[in-house]
């Protein structure tokens, strides 16, 4: 079948081949309905020329098998959270919709593991393993609707990385489908095991181009007895980095250290009215959990590793309300942003802890050199800085000028010895400043790991890495 018209509808016959395997009511054709399904939370939008739903294992392998057959695009979704163009039908072809495999499988506390399918949304799953008393450490912004697929195709993170870690570290085996319809299991059921080569990392992070997760094993921690909540307030952005390195070098580990630079600060005054003082440069939001006993002199302790010189304030909590004042600071951020720049550029670099000073400082002399007001937040405690331009992107001379600043922020970080993404994945965004991080060698690499996979292109095609 020819694809060279991506906005061609599929003969009749190929529609009703297509039914065959995804049922009543599982494929959708008509460009009104398909709509919805050809844009993410990033600026990008293309037309599907269908969108299917796959509700079990065998459906996804003989949608991959036919799409082979037919050199037709098939791209994987779920919930269309992610920022970065990953999951827009650029090329045309098929979305796949996973959302309707939303079952968990099993839980099992006795292994601390749980089975579920790509369409549980991690609230949902985070609320079952709550009452079995634990929880699956990635915890992304949009946990309330993004979904354990999307989490794994981007290996979304959250504050609570930088003491449980992301979701590689958190899942121990996948079941997928290769690009040329052939089914796989990756991993092990337990926390050891090194036979055979890590595809369950390679696949996590990989944006649906080498295979479609089906099933995932999850790696379960217990919930903490108890948590403390700090909020310190500096400065400037140099002592809070100091905080920061003197946290992170002492033995109690956070389980969240969050970060909001200057411009925030003022993003948050402006409009919510909270007060804070004037005096305030930079501000950190410091958790710790574990079981009760000791937990207060662990937050002591880290209450005493955050006194650095330039500290202007520190505030502790004891109640659940109080915990929720301390955040507020932080929670109105997102909305200040969305309220001043609904188009806003939106990065999740990381840098080393040390060097976030470098790249705050950086960022500042783009922001004056460029005209473009940058606002930084993020996850201080593993470099995880959210790099926001401020930006009319229907305004092409302030979009131009955006496009060459971006360019200076990506060289900024790999001058820090950073990367140019921490959780938000690739797709398109950034697939043209990958050749700067990733030397040819290994590009050629990665590019043959995927042919491997998927010999004749067709999942995701586009995405994540750049044409050799």
């Amino acid at each position: 079948m020819s694809t060279s018209d991506p906005a061609a509808p599929f003969p009749p016959s190929l529609v009703a081949e297509l039914t065959g395997i995804t049922g009543p009511g599982g494929l959708l054709t008509d460009p009104a309905d398909c709509w919805p399904y050809g844009y993410d939370n990033s600026r990008r939008q293309a037309l599907p020329q269908a969108v299917a739903f796959a509700t079990r294992h065998q459906q996804v392998r003989d949608l991959v098998r036919l799409c082979n057959r037919e050199r037709i695009p098939l791209i994987a979704r779920g919930r269309g959270t992610g920022t970065t163009g990953a999951t827009v039908p650029d090329r045309g072809g098929i979305v796949l919709s996973l959302e309707r495999m939303a079952r968990i499988l099993e839980i099992d506390p006795a292994n601390r593991i749980a089975r579920v399918e790509p369409g549980v949304t991690n609230g949902e799953l985070q609320q079952a393993l709550a009452e079995r008393g634990f929880f699956w450490p990635p915890d992304p912004s949009s946990a309330a609707v993004c979904t354990i697929g999307g989490n794994l195709a981007y290996n979304s993170a959250g504050p609570r990385a930088v003491k449980y870690g992301t979701a590689r570290e958190n899942t121990l085996g996948l079941r997928a489908v290769t690009g040329l319809g052939e089914e796989i299991r990756t991993g092990v059921q337990t926390t050891k095991g090194v036979v055979g080569y890590d595809f369950t990392r390679l696949l996590i992070g990989s944006e649906g181009t080498l295979a479609v997760i089906t099933e995932a094993t999850l790696k379960l921690s217990p919930l903490p007895e108890a948590r403390r909540t700090l909020r310190a307030s500096y400065r400037d952005i140099h002592a809070a980095a100091a905080a920061v390195s003197a946290i992170m070098a002492q033995p109690v580990t956070p389980c969240a250290l969050e970060f909001m630079d200057a411009a925030s600060i003022d993003m948050v005054r402006g409009f919510s009215g909270l007060q804070l003082d004037e005096a305030v440069g930079a501000l950190l939001m410091i958790e710790v959990d574990g079981p009760a006993h000791g937990l207060d002199e662990a937050a002591a302790a880290l209450e005493r590793a955050a006194r650095v010189d330039g500290l202007t304030g520190i505030q502790a909590a004891a109640t659940e309300a109080e915990v929720a004042a301390l955040w507020k600071t932080r929670q109105a951020l997102s909305p200040a942003l969305r309220n001043a720049a609904p188009k806003k550029i939106n990065e999740d670099v990381v840098v080393p802890v040390s060097r976030i000073p470098d790249l705050i400082g950086g960022l500042a002399r783009l922001s004056s050199a460029s005209g473009i007001p940058i606002v930084n937040f993020g996850h201080a405690g593993n470099g995880n800085i959210h790099v926001n331009l401020l930006i009319n992107p229907d305004d092409p001379e302030a979009s131009a000028r955006a496009g060459e600043c971006l360019g200076h922020v990506f060289d900024l970080v790999l001058e820090l010895g950073g990367t140019l993404s921490g959780e938000h994945g690739v797709g398109l965004e950034k697939k043209a400043f990958v050749e700067r991080e990733i030397d040819p060698v290994t590009l050629r690499l990665m590019h043959d790991i995927r042919r491997q996979f998927d010999p004749n292109g067709i999942l995701n095609p586009g995405k994540g890495l750049p044409e050799i």
